[in-house]
């Protein structure tokens, strides 16, 4: 026995190496992942949105980081835009708003979670709400009423299949997936 490990000792060594490596990998993926989520629970709670929603919505918009920067203008965790930012501190009566405070995580989720139950309610009337609300969230509202005709008003599978923007549709189905994941245990259940 001493003489096989001696002889495959660096692939041992190489192993437990690797084994070393992963671990660290997923604590830090783990702790990354939970780094937003009294943030996340706060927004999510004033303006009663699901939890595991809005945290699909930042895994998929910034990967929780809440630096990120879009192409076009959007900002932090949940990639708010100017515009967006704007009609969100009318509405809050903030006197005096500047859009690079949307840096901070509480007020971006806190915006975020606002937007996406502006959406929820707006297309409340559908099948799925979630699907239409999300796709607006990445395509804008003009986007879901051109591409509610017909069936797909109500209906969100039709709706979903029909849309001509792929990049929306990978996105719709890459939030939804994330946020059943993410019902499974976030917020964590007491008891």
């Amino acid at each position: 026995m001493i003489d096989l490990i001696k002889r495959y000792k660096w692939w041992l060594f190489g192993i437990i190496l690797l084994g070393g490596v992963a671990t660290w990998l997923e604590q830090w993926r783990s702790h990354h992942e939970h780094s937003q989520d009294t943030v996340i629970l706060a927004a999510s709670r004033k303006h009663g949105v699901e939890p595991a929603l809005v945290k699909a919505v930042v895994w998929r918009e910034s990967w929780f980081d809440p630096n990120a920067k879009g192409t076009s203008g959007e900002v932090g965790l949940m990639q708010i835009m100017k515009d967006t930012a704007s009609d969100w501190a009318t509405a809050q009566r903030f006197t005096s708003f500047a859009h690079h405070e949307l840096f901070d995580p509480a007020k971006n989720t806190d915006c975020g979670a606002w937007y996406l139950r502006k959406l929820l309610v707006r297309y409340r009337n559908t099948d799925n709400p979630i699907v239409y609300a999300l796709a607006a969230y990445n395509a804008g509202p003009g986007r879901v009423t051109k591409w509610s005709k017909g069936g797909t008003i109500t209906n969100s599978v039709e709706f979903l299949e029909q849309m001509d923007f792929p990049g929306t549709k990978k996105y719709v189905r890459s939030v939804i997936t994330r946020y059943r994941h993410y019902q499974e245990s976030f917020p964590a259940r007491q008891g």
